[in-house]
């Protein structure tokens, strides 16, 4: 007979394991209702880019907030895809929107980070944990973009490896990949409420009550052996790190999910921003893989831009996680704009807002002004006034 010890302990773990999984549902159900709420989006995102007279800085910005708005880059590729294949855009002019599209998909962590506001300490270490993402990608994007713009090293080499992969000859196939965490529940919700400003606040109040029932369940179990066990098993060294980030996120299709899952471990202190980072860096190039795979069933242009996005997060893989003194660069920048940020709070909500929104918005609405006057780049502050007088 067991010691009724040993049975209150198993009812404990049992219980916790309940937890754990009832936050991580609400987690994921909250994030996609966020989605659900806001894809109404697309159809305004894609017509608005069939408006503007594109050029790769405009296709780079385009790619950024439709994604920030959207919270999904496969919804971006998908929309790039149509308008490639429609003749709206050429390849290379896609090249620039999957760049963009490649930040803006990081905003969620950074949202995520915004759960643990109200504790100083805690806020430091979780907006270092959602941030280093959005950095990851923007020195990504930093480097890569310049040589797309001077040599075409992203469209030439994707069309390239795309003709060796299925050569000049089109494929038609319904094949889909369905994402593993899809409640059809939200669809309900979004269409039910019929208003998308209470349906994302209801997916928000649902997000922040997750994150702290989450974190409280994470506080009481990872202790002692298990915490050990955790960073022994995933993140003991880089390169179980990465690779643990390429198949979970291989897995679930998200690499908004997996990297948003260990901001509160970072928060909690049960994982070190530099064990996490790699696991980022894995879940960057892990997200690629299912959607490369999905493409080889599709078209020869799905299959380009989906080798676009594989090649850049390949290359961010190699340079990052061969050059260590280079994690450790962006490592200590990360951690000192965290102190900043912490300092007055209320830096974070504006490091998005301008990031992921404003500084996109206002550099697309000024090409468009610029674009149909005419203008020259002299005159674009003159612009700037003329915008902001009419937003008044």
């Amino acid at each position: 007979m067991l010691d009724s010890t040993v049975i209150g302990s198993q009812r404990t773990v049992a219980f916790r394991v309940f937890q754990i999984f009832s936050a991580l549902l609400f987690f994921l159900f909250a994030i996609k209702l966020l989605v659900a709420s806001l894809s109404d989006f697309a159809g305004v995102l894609q017509s608005s880019i069939l408006a503007t007279e594109l050029d790769p800085f405009v296709g780079l910005f385009i790619g950024l907030l439709a994604t920030a708005i959207i919270q999904s880059s496969s919804t971006t590729s998908t929309m790039t895809v149509a308008m490639v294949a429609a003749g709206a855009l050429s390849m290379e002019e896609s090249v620039s929107i999957i760049l963009g599209a490649n930040i803006g998909t990081t905003l969620t962590s950074t949202v995520v980070a915004l759960g643990f506001i109200s504790d100083r300490y805690a806020f430091r270490k979780a907006i270092s944990a959602g941030v280093i993402h959005d950095f990851y990608n923007i020195v990504l994007v930093a480097i890569l973009f310049p040589l797309e713009l001077s040599y075409g090293v992203l469209s030439k080499t994707s069309i390239y490896f795309q003709e060796m992969i299925i050569g000049d000859g089109n494929i038609d196939s319904n094949f889909r990949m369905d994402k593993i965490f899809d409640f059809g529940a939200t669809r309900f919700i979004v269409d039910t409420v019929n208003n998308q400003v209470i349906v994302m606040i209801l997916a928000l109040v649902v997000l922040f009550g997750s994150i702290k029932l989450l974190t409280s369940v994470i506080k009481k179990s990872i202790i002692g052996d298990s915490r050990s066990k955790l960073q022994r098993y995933i993140f003991e060294k880089p390169m179980k790190s990465f690779g643990w980030g390429v198949a979970l996120t291989s897995a679930i299709q998200s690499s908004s999910v997996t990297t948003s899952l260990v901001v509160p471990l970072v928060a909690t202190q049960n994982l070190k921003l530099r064990n996490v980072f790699p696991f980022i860096i894995g879940a960057n190039l892990g997200t690629t893989i299912t959607a490369l795979i999905a493409a080889s069933f599709s078209s020869k242009i799905a299959l380009s831009i989906a080798l676009t996005h594989l090649i850049v997060n390949l290359f961010g893989a190699v340079l990052f996680m061969s050059i260590p003194k280079l994690r450790g660069l962006l490592l200590g920048f990360t951690k000192r704009f965290s102190i900043v940020i912490t300092q007055k709070r209320i830096l974070g909500l504006a490091y998005i807002l301008l990031t992921f929104f404003l500084i996109p918005f206002l550099l697309i609405t000024i090409h468009r002004q610029v674009s149909k006057g005419e203008d020259s780049v002299a005159d674009i502050p003159s612009k700037v006034e003329l915008i902001i007088e009419e937003k008044r």
